[in-house]
């Protein structure tokens, strides 16, 4: 009895003890914050790379990390037809009402016959549908969701490709995998590889194709190339989708940039595509795209379309409409669209100059290293071969920052800074 009496005691002792200590811990999870154990995210590998410019004081400090076009004296750079464009619409007294979840139809309308051409037959043939988009990266998303939903569980994207396609897809459910694209040793398209490994995925797999201008490479293939790689992956009965960030950035001819995409839909292809209207309206802040597919009848294009909406509406419900409208009133009137080809052309003629430029100054800098590929690439950026221990060396040394992969973008070189930065690029890899 007495045994018993003492077993009792030393188990309420005990429980009193363990309801102490539970209330204790309890009180400290309630006074404390519910985001106390949230660690701090690394700086994003771009915008993060914008932040640390600006605290640095050096005089001449130079950036050519962030891919947005800037004029002659380095500045942002509105398109002429684009202020135009906006007059109109303030006198127009447009409301502020939303746009449906599919976005504006005019809007999509036209950015479809912009990519595919007025004269497609798929288009005409009204197998063509399309959603706006937060610009590219919400219809890269968006794609990544829908597909997933749908059965597809992997997507092949090229090496290297633009940083954010990967988290944009992963975090959409997909698994992503890599085919071969550049010779990083040679500073070119490593074709043959690419083709190997098309032809190595399994039918059925998505293939991510940039649509002109590749990002970070600036290294696209010739139209020929271009046809064989239609034609593999007709035979591997692959998926292709198409990033379409650049048209008319590129080359200047915004049918030129859209050969590749247009190529495909002849071949047959059922693409789906996705177009951002940042680079070439300089609409970065706008956020304005399009994501697209080709049905193999209107009924089929409508059903995916149904699908996109179902994908969208809970993530951002709608997109905004003064982007669209921007780009509307510029496509929708031939004078300003014809405006709007001579200033596109005329950012990607003096990118093309800079480059030209940035040869001949690292040559002048005393370089003897081959710099041709310079030249060779397209768009906005140049894939300049500098490993990550030259870019820091260079940040520190130079206080010229580019992106870790040794990304330049070639819009924030200037007459101004182009010996600079060729002094700069040749003092940490001679």
């Amino acid at each position: 009895m007495v045994l018993q009496n003492a077993t009792r005691f030393v188990a309420r002792t005990s429980a009193k003890k363990a309801f102490s200590r539970g209330t204790q811990q309890t009180q400290r999870c309630l006074s404390s914050s519910p985001y106390a154990n949230f660690e701090m995210a690394p700086p994003d590998p771009i915008v993060g790379l914008n932040e640390t410019f600006q605290k640095d004081d050096f005089p001449q400090k130079v950036i050519v990390g962030v891919g947005s076009y800037r004029d002659g004296a380095g500045k942002p750079y509105v398109l002429p037809c684009v202020r135009k464009a906006e007059k109109i619409l303030m006198e127009s007294g447009l409301d502020m009402e939303y746009a449906g979840i599919a976005g504006d139809p005019k809007f999509v309308d036209l950015a479809l016959k912009f990519v595919y051409g007025a004269d497609s037959t798929p288009l005409q043939e009204n197998r063509i549908h399309g959603v706006q988009s937060l610009s590219g990266t919400g219809g890269l998303r968006v794609y990544g969701e829908l597909m997933k939903r749908h059965g597809y569980s992997q997507i092949y994207v090229p090496n290297p490709t633009w940083g954010n396609h990967i988290p944009i897809f992963t975090n959409a459910g997909l698994e992503v995998k890599k085919y071969r694209y550049y010779d990083a040793e040679n500073s070119d398209l490593d074709f043959d590889s690419m083709i190997k490994d098309i032809k190595d995925m399994p039918a059925g797999s998505i293939i991510l194709l940039h649509a002109c201008a590749h990002n970070p490479t600036g290294m696209d293939p010739t139209l020929e190339q271009w046809k064989e790689i239609s034609e593999t992956i007709k035979k591997q009965n692959l998926v292709p989708f198409f990033d379409c960030a650049y048209q008319g950035f590129a080359s200047g001819d915004a049918v030129l940039d859209a050969a590749a995409v247009r190529m495909f839909v002849e071949d047959g292809h059922l693409i789906s595509m996705v177009q951002s209207f940042s680079k070439n309206f300089g609409l970065y802040g706008q956020r304005v795209g399009a994501l697209s597919v080709v049905g193999e009848n209107e009924e089929e294009a409508k059903r995916v379309v149904s699908q996109m909406k179902m994908v969208v509406r809970p993530m951002y419900s709608n997109p905004p409409r003064h982007g669209s409208r921007l780009v509307t009133t510029i496509l929708e009137d031939p004078a300003l669209t014809q405006e709007f080809m001579e200033q596109c052309k005329g950012m990607a003629d003096r990118i093309a100059t800079m480059r030209s430029s940035l040869h001949n100054a690292l040559t002048s800098a005393g370089s003897t290293k081959n710099w041709d590929h310079i030249t060779k690439q397209i768009g906005m950026f140049a894939f300049s071969g500098l490993n990550k221990d030259q870019v820091m060396e260079m940040r520190s040394n130079h206080h010229v920052y580019c992106t870790a992969d040794g990304r330049i973008s070639m819009a924030g070189v200037t007459e101004g800074n182009v010996d600079y930065i060729a002094e700069a690029i040749h003092d940490v890899s001679k």
